[in-house]
């Protein structure tokens, strides 16, 4: 977790006084440039680290190598357990280690520091929907990732066939409340769902990671195909524009307007069509017609079974 890395990075800087990118990078287990990347947060976040260039240079806290928090102004508290304490109701660890950070703060900041700990907490629960349980293979593949060891997964694909793989593990994403595993297999980076994994058993194997491997960056990939692959077919309407905020929640980031236009998009004719059909004649389908070809087939089979 991000909040995570920020608070160790600033730990370190603290018992060292100073540390280069590459060092954090390599103590964090992380590339060069999210650790840079995450110094360059908590200077954005107001700590105040600051860059030295040059031969032994390297990132330091301003006022030098300390072992507690004291270098911290009361803002700079505040600003670091604001960013933290949302990630602190994760696990009674990370809650553990929070109460310590504010324990090492001087006396007069610790009551802000709790009270900024606590002003922010994340829900990622839909309304109407019932809390999803944080899938037990999170934590074995989690150990796994830090201790850099391969693991065998028994996996179940989309055609419901079952495969075994051994895969290098890099990372775990949870998006919307699926959580999904980045790893390297012999054929290249792949994404694996976990509620598709039938059992996953480390090993003592090594796993190889790429140096310059980025978690953030490689999600942004896998987004990004995922994204493309549902919106292979686009269609182009017309509809009144008190209507289109309702399109815009429909097809999230594939609609878009176009002056007196929308266009839309989604795999293929027939989910457009699906989409489109209740609303009737409010709607219009300006192209392609195989999107047209969808909804009259659709209303046909209304007409013939609801024909009185």
């Amino acid at each position: 977790m991000r909040a995570d890395r920020l608070v160790a990075a600033l730990l370190l800087m603290q018992a060292r006084g100073r540390v280069t990118a590459a060092e954090l990078a390599e103590e964090l287990e992380v590339s060069v440039a999210t650790a840079r990347r995450d110094l360059e947060a908590l200077s954005a976040a107001g700590v105040p680290v600051y860059p030295q260039p040059g031969r032994g240079g390297g990132w330091s806290l301003v006022g030098g190598a300390r072992t507690d928090l004291t270098g911290l102004s009361a803002t700079e508290a505040q600003a670091l357990f604001l960013l933290v304490g949302p990630a602190a109701a994760v696990s009674p660890e990370a809650k553990a280690a929070l109460r310590k950070l504010v324990r090492a703060l001087p006396t007069p900041f610790r009551a802000d520091a709790e009270a900024a700990a606590t002003a922010t907490m994340t829900d990622p629960t839909r309304w109407g929907d019932r809390p999803r349980d944080r899938p037990e293979l999170v934590d074995l593949l989690q150990a796994a990732v830090v201790r850099r060891r391969k693991v065998r997964l028994t996996y179940v694909n989309r055609a419901r066939e079952e495969t075994v793989r051994l895969v290098d593990p890099w990372g775990l994403v949870d998006k919307d409340e699926v959580w999904y595993l980045i790893a390297g297999t012999p054929r290249g980076r792949r994404t694996f769902r976990l509620d598709r994994v039938v059992a996953a058993e480390p090993t003592d194997e090594p796993a190889n990671r790429p140096a310059d491997f980025d978690l953030t960056e490689a999600w942004d990939q896998v987004v990004g195909e995922v994204e493309d692959r549902r919106s292979r077919t686009w269609a182009t309407l017309r509809i009144e524009a008190r209507y289109i905020p309702i399109l815009r929640d429909h097809f999230g980031r594939h609609c878009h307007v176009d002056g007196d236009l929308v266009r839309v998009g989604a795999p293929t004719p027939l989910d457009i069509a699906r989409q489109l059909a209740g609303w009737g004649g409010l709607v219009e389908v300006v192209d392609p017609p195989s999107v047209q070809t969808e909804l009259a087939r659709i209303g046909g089979e209304l007409v013939a079974r609801y024909r009185t």
